[in-house]
């Protein structure tokens, strides 16, 4: 899947290679004539039609190279959120609010990442399959250092 932006980046950097290629063989032209020439009278013209512009072309080159990948970036991750989002069904109004509002996750048990600022439900998504998820410290939940997930809304346990 190919979005128009991602096919209009090409043409940005197949102008930047070309520019980077003229602007060298430009300057490889303008260091071979004012190489033949012994007075710097004579050179100037090199420098000048050759070695200058060719310089000019490699700069240019290098912006076009350098605003083209970070397009392609830009119209990648834009390819992206658009896979991620998806369009939700017409029929099904109801059901994604209540989904909404309903947490992830259901589980009683409370668990905890050592080191780690909240408690989580043992099937959160966010400590779901971790090994280091320890059950929580009691003492560490009633002193405050831990507070709830935000993603599955556990209920604190009162023992």
């Amino acid at each position: 899947m190919r979005t128009a932006r991602l096919r209009t980046v090409h043409p940005v950097l197949w102008a930047g290679w070309a520019a980077l290629a003229a602007g060298a063989v430009l300057c490889v032209l303008g260091w071979y004539g004012i190489s033949g020439e012994r007075y710097a009278e004579r050179q100037l013209p090199y420098l000048a039609s050759c070695t200058v512009p060719g310089a000019a072309l490699i700069i240019a080159g290098a912006v076009l190279l350098t605003h083209g990948r970070g397009a392609l970036a830009a119209a990648r991750v834009e390819e992206l959120y658009g896979l991620l989002v998806a369009a939700e069904p017409a029929d099904a109004e109801e059901e994604p609010r209540r989904a909404a509002s309903a947490p992830l996750a259901v589980s009683g048990d409370l668990l905890m990442v050592p080191g780690g600022t909240l408690w989580h439900r043992a099937d959160c998504p966010l400590v779901a399959g971790k090994a280091e998820a320890v059950p929580v410290d009691s003492k560490l939940a009633a002193s405050g250092e831990l507070g709830p997930c935000p993603i599955c809304e556990p209920v604190e346990e009162t023992d």
